[in-house]
């Protein structure tokens, strides 16, 4: 468990990624549906898989910081 101070930062990090990664989630969902690029110069599946990796990696380090702070 930590201590006050360090607490604050965890909880900043935790939602910084989480919101982060929610994001780029959702960005990537509504470019998909509207069958527009997600990178500029990338195959579309490549762009989006890439995308969407980084994305839910982003949510699953965000939750694991809450959950650990």
């Amino acid at each position: 468990m930590q201590s006050g101070m360090e607490s604050g930062p965890a909880l900043f990090a935790g939602v910084t990624l989480a919101l982060f990664g929610a994001g780029l989630v959702v960005w990537t969902s509504v470019r998909l549906r509207s069958h527009q690029p997600v990178a500029e110069g990338v195959p579309a599946v490549a762009g989006a898989a890439v995308a969407l990796l980084f994305g839910v990696i982003s949510l699953l380090a965000g939750g694991w910081v809450l959950s650990s702070g």
